[in-house]
């Protein structure tokens, strides 16, 4: 099975599949390595690490693109990409989902924000108009060349016309052809608890960290029906935080040592990225 047909197949069995997000090919590696069946390129996460900035929009496809392309060699398991709004008009977004689906994507997210996008628990953001949206998405369905790449199509409706036009528009997006849902930003559990009971497609629930959803575990989601459990920046607050502890520790002891437990040893880190398949080929070259 291909992992575009594995990750269909796990939306589509709705047993709510934890899917971390990734913000370069080190951090895929280490959702295989824990045995996570799929992941998630982060858009925010490329942001905030690849150029230290907030996630409105400062991301472009060429950025994305790369990153997908370093993570589809690191790992085997289905990628899905964060490609915000399609980068323009429903024409960029077939451009967009074209490119993406050479480096390596399996499923391509496209969200109906006013450009420049931002987080989508941010305030500020606002949507384009619905007949427009639907435009972008079926540019992205009719991109495709693999008839088994994914479309997840992202409304961020909810926190500026409310949850009933944000079911609305999913459903439309549904009807134009996108795979998956996602509702994005919902703020009362009761929403959480109503979507799956909405909308027929399979659905994604994203679990922001200090974010406007309330947090579900995922066997609830689960239990709710959802197909997929996003935690797009987990790794990426995990990882801001033990670099945060780290460097405090060398600041104030000016030494650091691996039996501190604050660093991943140095035999980890080599393993991690592959040193010793890189020693077996230079074995077998030399």
């Amino acid at each position: 099975m291909s992992t575009r047909s594995h990750l269909r197949a796990l939306a589509e069995a709705r047993r709510g599949v934890l899917v971390p997000g990734a913000f370069n090919a080190l951090s895929a590696r280490i959702v295989a390595d824990l045995g996570f069946e799929a992941v998630y390129v982060t858009g925010a996460g490329v942001t905030n690490m690849w150029f230290g900035l907030p996630d409105q929009g400062f991301m472009g496809l060429a950025e994305i693109a790369e990153h997908t392309a370093r993570m589809r060699d690191a790992v085997e398991l289905p990628l899905i990409v964060d490609a915000d709004t399609g980068f323009g008009n429903a024409l960029n977004v077939r451009h967009a989902v074209r490119t993406l689906e050479r480096a390596g994507a399996d499923c391509i997210q496209l969200e109906d924000q006013v450009a420049p996008k931002r987080c989508g628990h941010f305030a500020g953001k606002d949507v384009i108009a619905l007949d427009e949206a639907l435009g972008k998405i079926k540019a992205a369905v009719d991109a495709r060349r693999d008839p088994e790449l994914l479309i997840l199509a992202r409304t961020d409706a909810a926190a500026t016309q409310g949850f009933e036009a944000a079911v609305e528009r999913a459903q439309a997006f549904a009807e134009a052809g996108a795979d998956l849902l996602f509702v994005e930003a919902v703020t009362q559990a009761d929403e959480v608890r109503a979507l799956p009971q909405r909308l027929a497609r399979p659905q994604l629930m994203n679990m922001v960290i200090g974010g406007r959803t309330p947090i579900f575990g995922a066997d609830e989601l689960a239990g709710l029906g959802y197909g997929l459990v996003l935690y797009a920046n987990a790794a990426l607050q995990g990882a801001v935080a033990g670099m945060q502890r780290a460097l405090t520790a060398l600041r104030d002891a000016g030494e650091l040592h691996e039996a501190g437990g604050l660093v991943t040893p140095f035999a980890e880190r080599q393993r991690l990225v592959g040193k010793p398949e890189w020693d077996a080929l230079e074995r077998r070259y030399a």
